[in-house]
């Protein structure tokens, strides 16, 4: 039976930007670092999550060929592979603290129905939201609409 999800997979253009912009500007840190000759297997996580990890992936071989990976990595950069929500305690002071350490945000935090959110997109055009929920209420599919990326 499954329990949980242990990996996220997003994909970089650069792990060692990557690395930069998510443990030296977000503050995540490296949970696995291997080079395993035909891939870098690199790996970050919450400092207070290190089970739930993401692995920064080059789009390639050999998960997908070399023309899949130019199609990937189009998309990528034009922001549309998705999005990957995070969480915080304050997203005011947060976005405050990220803000001055150069993220650029596409959306200044807001209340929202279920809580504070604003977004971010990383150096490649990852779509990225950082969230507070305060309350345990539903999600709409009026809310989902205005969160979708390009909205």
């Amino acid at each position: 039976m499954i329990n949980g999800i242990s990996i996220h997979s997003i994909y970089v253009l650069d792990q060692d930007a990557a690395l930069e912009f998510y443990v030296g500007r977000l503050g995540f840190v490296v949970t696995t670092d291997v080079d395993m000759g035909f891939m870098r297997w690199l790996t970050i996580a919450a400092p207070d999550q290190p089970d739930r990890e993401i692995l920064l992936s080059l789009p390639g071989p050999p998960a997908i060929s070399d023309d899949a990976a130019a199609t990937v990595r189009d998309l990528l950069t034009q922001g549309a592979l998705g999005t990957t929500i995070l969480a915080t305690d304050d997203c005011r002071g947060t976005y405050a603290e990220l803000l001055a350490k150069g993220v650029e945000f596409t959306q200044e935090p807001e209340d929202q129905p279920y809580g504070i959110d604003c977004a971010f997109r990383d150096p490649f055009g990852n779509h990225i939201r950082m969230t507070q929920r305060t309350d345990d209420r539903e999600i709409s599919d009026d809310d989902i609409a205005r969160w979708a990326p390009g909205s």
